[in-house]
């Protein structure tokens, strides 16, 4: 019977995997849409990331679903229970993710109606640096592997202080060209939602060292450095 129940919790865990891998695979492509919708000015593709972010949807409820089997049917412990929650929680930032690109794409459609504005070196640099972050939160989670994803949580330092750049360069430019006040203002929306994905990508690294490692370092910085 103990054997059984093993082969069932190996499984279910699998074919829980698998589906927070697609998921995340998900997710990649339509940042990566929503981002190339908003260089190319193309509501076309736009459109198609609306659409899109219905299959990681669906691949979130499938997740929830499975969860509550695995919870109510395996009653996993210990190693296994870890990994049930982290890609609980993984599933939860990999739609926020689905949403964040909408909300990019939502800012294609608007900037594609008016005249082109310069987007900036960095924000490309923004741009590479989110997308990289998250591709490696989940090659990290693919491969369990603690290292890169440690990696990922010293890059949010710098998506952070790029933001900060750019929405001061935002800013400064709404005062000198009011006439571009609208293309401006979909800028800073877009570079706002680049440094969440960058959150959502540490928020990943996060749940992979908690299930590798039982170590939970959520807020770990805050905590260990408490105001005075």
């Amino acid at each position: 019977m103990p054997d059984r129940i093993h082969v069932r919790v190996e499984r279910d865990l699998e074919s829980l995997r698998s589906r927070a891998v697609r998921m995340a695979e998900l997710c990649e492509a339509i940042l990566a849409k929503s981002l190339r919708a908003v260089r190319d000015r193309s509501p076309g593709l736009a459109a198609e990331v609306k659409q899109d972010d219905l299959a990681i949807d669906q691949l979130d409820i499938e997740i929830d679903d499975l969860v509550l089997q695995i919870l109510a049917l395996d009653a996993p412990v210990a190693a296994d229970l870890r990994h049930v929650i982290a890609i609980k929680s993984i599933a939860t930032d990999l739609e926020r993710i689905g949403d964040i690109a909408r909300n990019i794409a939502g800012c294609a459609r608007r900037l594609a109606q008016h005249p082109p504005v310069q987007l900036g070196d960095e924000l490309s640099i923004l741009e590479e640096g989110s997308q990289s972050a998250l591709r490696n939160a989940i090659q990290a989670f693919r491969d369990l592997d603690v290292n890169l994803a440690r990696a990922v949580l010293g890059a949010d330092d710098k998506i952070d202080e790029l933001e900060g750049r750019i929405i001061r360069g935002a800013i400064d430019r709404l005062s000198a060209a009011p006439e571009h006040t609208e293309q401006e203002i979909d800028l800073i929306f877009i570079t706002k939602d680049l440094e969440r994905v960058g959150d959502h990508a540490t928020n990943i690294a996060e749940e992979v060292i908690l299930a590798a490692e039982a170590k939970n370092l959520k807020h770990a910085a805050k905590l260990s450095n408490p105001p005075r």
